[in-house]
């Protein structure tokens, strides 16, 4: 069985997201019921404990090829980074776990081990179709298997797995274990949840209330500002590299073969060929699994082009194409009434095609071949003149952000960046409009950068500060009216500010933006007005217009499931805040990035024959 093959690999198991929830959740009790080669044999230790690079890897390749079987689609390098995280940050709580796990001198039984196997069927168990009955889940074929001579060979597996897990179960019902809420605290989290207040807000924000235009900034102020607020302008590392694109935007000729196979499709189906077959095999959407159908559509609920459709067609009639945003539909319509249709379509997108294709096939085999994965600087130029575009220039890219050329993000080349060595360049990485290939001219380390090369972003705080000081005059001024005699929505209006008015929300679920507002509108009485509260984005003025209590009486008498629902939650939260407490106390040395290559990197280290 692949499922309790892929089982045998603890490693990974135990540093899986779903296996952590299931651990945590189901066993605690707390609910109640690709690229680059290792070099080096460690790549970095935890606690002391060196984490070796093959053990590593192969955790890493085991996600990668679950996510890929899972979504079909191939991992880019920011997946794969984000992956290589994820793997790391468990095998740091499968250390730190352990050494708790020692010092609580936490132990396990064989029968706890066997209650468990014969009770609690592994997650990836339950989703195979031989132990499902009807699609569900059927425990008596659990069962029959773990006495069969196949079960029994992978019950040694699953005792090493629930041993583990039992035991993590113990030390995580340990850390719960003294989680009470008496009956204040209870009150306080209903009330929370169920108290109401309807306010008015009137904010003066700086950025609205005060154009640029009102304050000067001097160089003398850039100066100084920069000199007493260095450290407020310290930046990560920074990259900056230069990329040449292959456009792969659609034409003319691509829209006229589109059409073209759509009106083909649609000939195919009024000839006799069944609308569902068919649709399986076109469309590009979610509904193709369900043979285009697309349910009941509300009149507005679609875009433009495909609603006017919707509602105008002949009931019953298969539609000509209809253009859309997302490409030709065929749409067919089996029952109108009012303000709602029921259909079913097929989507076939406008892509490139024909010779357009066969173009931007060969740039890209150029872009390829010429300039992607190469450690000599000069290949990017090189691919440049051979296709004819220029060289362009990213800007700076902060590690953790990603490239941005225009209003296009380009996904992976910020990423590949921090790996790479300067001079080095990039596979070649698709976008939403081209096909690029990068280099990394410099990498600038973490600090503040000199004034001369941030110099408008502190001017640019500079003016903040000023006009906020200009926004909490004209707050001052809000207040004097007001304390003279006018409401606060006309003396608002008089000023040209805006006012708000807020109904009904409690305190989990306010629509201000930040919680000292929240505080101040449940602390005030009804009809009482506070202050200038003064906030990171600027100021505001609440009035209490209204007010609605928590029901004490409904509290009494639903208090106990309450009480169970709020000790699950604290439990959680206890586990959680364990965790990352365990995280943050441990030891990490962490040396992937001397041990993970690029491509171009593992290409150069590479025997050669």
């Amino acid at each position: 069985m692949q499922a309790f093959r892929n089982a045998a690999k603890p490693v990974v198991i135990l540093i899986t997201v779903s296996f952590l929830v299931w651990m945590v959740v189901d066993l605690s009790g707390i609910t109640g019921s690709s690229s680059g080669f290792m070099t080096r044999t460690s790549v970095g230790s935890i606690n002391g404990e060196a984490v070796d690079s093959r053990a590593y890897q192969e955790a890493v390749q085991q996600t990668i090829t679950q996510r890929q079987g899972q979504s079909g689609a191939d991992i880019g390098i920011e997946e794969t980074e984000a992956i290589r995280n994820e793997v790391w940050e468990g095998f740091i709580q499968q250390v730190a776990l352990r050494s708790e796990i020692a010092k609580h001198k936490l132990t396990v039984t064989t029968d706890e081990v066997a209650q468990a196997i014969a009770t609690v069927p592994p997650p990836e168990v339950r989703e195979e179709e031989q132990f499902l009955t009807e699609g569900r889940f059927d425990m008596s074929k659990y069962t029959r298997w773990l006495g069969s001579p196949v079960g029994q060979q992978y019950v040694p597996v699953l005792e090493a797995r629930y041993r583990d897990e039992i035991l993590r179960a113990k030390l995580l019902r340990n850390v719960t274990a003294d989680v009470f809420l008496s009956d204040p605290a209870l009150w306080e989290r209903y009330r929370d949840q169920n108290e109401k207040v309807s306010i008015l807000l009137t904010p003066i924000l700086p950025r609205t209330v005060v154009p640029d235009s009102a304050v000067s900034v001097s160089a003398a102020e850039v100066e100084e500002h920069y000199k007493s607020h260095k450290d407020d302008f310290a930046r990560p590392k920074t990259a900056y590299m230069s990329f040449v694109a292959v456009p792969r935007m659609i034409d003319a000729s691509d829209s006229a073969a589109a059409l073209a196979r759509a009106r083909a499709v649609r000939a195919e189906i009024i000839g006799g060929a069944p609308f569902p077959e068919v649709a399986r095999r076109e469309s590009i959407d979610g509904s193709a699994a369900q043979g285009g159908e697309l349910g009941t559509q509300a009149r507005g609920a679609t875009v433009a082009e495909f609603d006017q459709a919707l509602f105008s067609i002949p009931i019953g009639q298969l539609s000509e194409p209809v253009l859309t945003q997302f490409g030709y539909h065929l749409l067919e319509v089996s029952k109108r009434t009012g303000d709602s249709a029921t259909a079913r379509h097929i989507l076939m997108p406008i892509e490139l095609a024909g010779a357009h294709r066969d173009l931007v096939d060969a740039q890209a085999d150029s872009l390829d071949r010429l300039g992607a994965d190469r450690l000599d600087p000069s290949a990017l130029d090189t691919a440049a003149r051979a296709l004819r575009v220029p060289v362009g220039q990213t800007g700076p890219v902060q590690q953790g952000s990603k490239v941005q050329l225009g209003t296009y993000v380009i996904p992976d080349a910020a990423v590949w960046a921090f790996q790479a060595k300067k001079g080095e360049t990039s596979p070649v990485i698709e976008g939403e409009r081209g096909l690029y290939v990068f280099r990394l001219d410099s990498l600038h380390a973490a600090g503040t950068p000199p004034l001369t090369d941030i110099r408008s972003a502190v001017e640019s705080e500079v003016r903040d500060l000023k006009k906020k000081e200009r926004a909490r005059a004209i707050g001052a001024d809000l207040l004097r009216r007001v304390q003279a005699g006018a409401t606060l929505p006309d003396a608002s209006r008089a000023m040209g500010l805006l006012n708000r008015d807020f109904v009904d929300f409690t305190r989990v679920s306010p629509p201000l933006p930040n919680p000292s507002l929240v505080g101040a509108a449940f602390g005030l009485r009804v009809g009482q007005r506070s202050g200038l509260l003064d906030t990171p984005d600027g100021f505001y003025v609440i009035e209490v217009t209204g007010r609605v209590p928590a029901d004490s009486a409904a509290f009494l008498r639903e208090k106990d499931q309450i009480r169970a629902d709020a000790i699950q939650a604290a439990r959680q939260e206890r586990v959680r805040e364990y965790l990352a407490a365990l995280r943050d106390g441990a030891k990490v040395k962490d040396e992937r990035a001397q041990v993970l290559l690029t491509n171009a990197q593992a290409e150069r280290n590479a025997p050669r024959n």
